[in-house]
């Protein structure tokens, strides 16, 4: 490895309308090494990778690439010096193909026209590298799984030819299978002497990629150290300035409940098949399985998102609602927390303020006319509630960091004072400290009588945070776990359907 580090930044500040996001940070990474950047949400993570990625200027400092000093004004003038950032908020234009979004920023061209052809195959060559032969790159990107379309994002960073490759929570949203493609990815790229800058807050993935780590905190760089030498609980309080007490609150002793929600033989399309289930009062009742195994469809079939639905739903004595308006209008109220906060649960341009009150509009209301005085109310009430960390809450809500964005999403539909929360793998890309938050807010919810049913793509979420747990294959549930019966052995076993059995 050579001694004069690929990417270097001395005395890099920047501030957000009187905020400071990062203060003067010294960083420095390696050519042909995978340095993690860990901290938490607003620790100033994006804020450094959005300054070396060409996206924002700093206030001060510097920057070198290779030695040279450099100032890139836009990502395009970064990743011509090989520089490439593949965002947590997936960057691909749902209306356009797989390969038009792969090859967007320079197609292959023939007599001035696009050669549609070489754009097929390039992307078909960029798809194998990432083992996704099974994505036929004509298909539109709307028509793609999250995980897929994580996937072609990837594909689409390594069409730059990279040099220096940041990954912003890049396997947050991937199957198990498609996590291991990263893994073997990015030790090659490695061999390559590609510089990967990876960013996540998976402990067990930094553990098994990374070279090197450097921690962040309140916008300061606070360590950087090899691998090994800190422990994880080193880790966490070097990223949130304190020790950890509990990760999960402790569950209640098993209590018999009476049900809110009971669910017999519900079917959609391929995705369910004849799921069964009851979910009882100030419950949280986990579903677990490996992605794509009809978990969202569930949700959203709950929530009256979707139509054609088949079977039997007992909701408070009625039945499945119509949409997602009869849904959080009835009784028990019903509330959902979505998949991807940046897509499906907040409208990025508007402000905090706005995105905090759209769920629940009538609150803030008199007469069908805005009341001012409600909606500062409510406002400061959603952000104190969930502790949300805002400059004025005017900002667009993009300006937040992805915890706090996530905090928004849940905080807007606890203002309709729901009864039954709906929460899809709702601690997907956050950091920490702040899962540690809302782990605590979903025992608190319970213990106040609200129930919950949430899907968790991390199986020690489930251990940790559910008082049972369904484990759903091929769009059925295969096993209910209970109690001490709840482990990652039974959960994967299960989830690859073996070992079912009580």
């Amino acid at each position: 490895m050579s001694d004069t580090p690929i990417i270097a930044l001395r005395g890099i500040s920047k501030s957000y309308a009187g905020i400071r996001a990062l203060e003067a940070v010294d960083f420095a990474a390696h050519r042909g090494s995978v340095h993690a950047i860990l901290g938490e949400n607003g620790a100033g993570k994006s804020t450094l990778i959005k300054i070396i990625s060409g996206v924002v200027q700093p206030d001060a400092g510097e920057m070198r690439l290779d030695g040279q000093p450099v100032r890139f004004a836009s990502p395009s003038a970064a990743t011509a010096q090989g520089v490439v950032c593949m965002f947590q908020e997936l960057s691909l234009i749902p209306d356009l193909s797989v390969a038009d979004n792969i090859c967007i920023a320079a197609p292959p061209r023939r007599m001035g026209l696009i050669d549609r052809r070489a754009q097929l195959r390039r992307a078909e060559e960029l798809l194998a590298r990432v083992r996704c032969e099974d994505v036929d790159p004509r298909t539109l990107v709307r028509d793609l799984s999250l995980s897929r379309r994580q996937m072609v994002e990837i594909a689409k960073a390594l069409g730059r030819d990279p040099r220096v490759l940041i990954l912003d929570e890049a396997t947050s949203a991937l199957t198990a299978e498609d996590v291991q493609t990263v893994y073997d990815l990015l030790g090659r790229l490695k061999a390559e002497g590609v510089t990967v800058l990876f960013i996540s807050h998976r402990m067990n993935e930094v553990e098994a990629l990374c070279d090197r780590l450097s921690v962040f905190r309140n916008g300061r760089h606070i360590e950087t150290f090899a691998k090994g030498e800190r422990t994880d609980a080193e880790i966490v309080r070097l990223m949130i300035g304190r020790d950890v007490i509990a990760k999960y609150p402790p569950k209640p002793a098993p209590v018999a409940r009476p049900p809110v929600l009971k669910v017999e033989g519900l079917e959609w399309e391929d995705a369910l098949k004849g799921v069964s289930l009851t979910l009882g009062k100030g419950e949280i009742l986990g579903v677990g399985g490996l992605d794509g195994q009809g978990q969202k469809e569930l949700l959203l079939a709950l929530f009256g998102v979707l139509k054609g639905v088949r079977g039997r739903v007992d909701l408070g004595g009625r039945g499945l609602p119509s949409s997602p308006i009869t849904a959080k209008g009835g009784q028990p109220r019903v509330a959902l927390i979505p998949e991807d906060r940046k897509t499906e649960g907040l409208m990025l341009p508007l402000s905090i303020a706005d995105n905090l009150v759209t769920a629940g509009f009538e609150r803030i209301t008199r007469s069908g006319v805005i009341d001012p005085a409600r909606l500062e109310a409510a406002v400061q009430e959603g952000i104190a509630r969930l502790q949300i960390k805002v400059g004025h809450p005017s900002d667009p809500v993009r300006t937040l960091s992805g915890g706090n964005q996530q905090k928004v999403v849940i905080a807007k539909w606890l203002m309709t004072d729901p009864d039954i929360i709906l929460m899809n793998d709702p601690t997907r890309g956050i950091d920490v400290g702040t899962k540690q938050e809302i782990f605590r807010m979903m025992r608190d919810l319970a213990d106040g009588g609200k129930s919950i049913l949430f899907y968790s793509s991390d199986y020690a979420e489930l251990i940790g945070c559910a008082d049972r747990v369904l484990v759903l294959y091929d769009g059925r549930v295969v096993r209910e776990l209970e109690g001490e019966a709840i482990s990652e052995e039974a959960i994967v076993g299960a989830s690859l359907n073996i070992g079912t059995a009580a």
